[in-house]
């Protein structure tokens, strides 16, 4: 099974969110492998997004995630990783289908309410460095109701 990171950013916190996020992707069937509340502080935001660090929104986004506490999960299941940016919705709220989370709970770019990683090789880096002491083991009863 695949793992994806997952970050409810600090307006989703804000806005009391994380209770209906965290609802969208146990509904779809994924299991919930690691969930942390944080602040987080600027050099640590700066290396999660190290990659973005050319940009000339770089220095707004490390401001916007420290502003306030996150919540940081590991997701795991079939194709969650591609499955799960499909349930975030596009970057750009107004590029977000109805249905998804930053369709149905965003408007501006800058206050889009949630990460996931584009990738299986991101969602590895960012659980590696969020959750450095590994994430639970287990396999919920309604494993084979879910799968084949």
């Amino acid at each position: 099974m695949e793992q994806t990171f997952i970050m409810i950013k600090p307006d989703g916190v804000q806005r009391g969110l994380v209770g209906e996020i965290i609802s969208r992707f146990e509904k779809k069937g994924f299991s919930l492998k690691g969930l942390k509340l944080m602040s987080v502080e600027r050099p640590f935001a700066e290396k999660h997004y190290a990659d973005l660090s050319s940009k000339p929104f770089f220095h707004g986004l490390v401001e916007y995630i420290i502003s306030g506490p996150v919540v940081a999960m590991v997701w795991e299941g079939k194709n969650v990783v591609i499955t799960g940016r499909k349930i975030i919705g596009a970057t750009n709220p107004s590029d977000s289908a109805p249905g998804t989370i930053r369709g149905d709970l965003a408007i501006d770019i800058g206050r889009n309410v949630i990460h996931g990683s584009d990738s299986i090789e991101s969602a590895r880096k960012e659980i590696a460095l969020w959750f450095p002491e590994g994430v639970a083991e287990w396999q919920s009863s309604l494993h084979h109701w879910i799968y084949e």
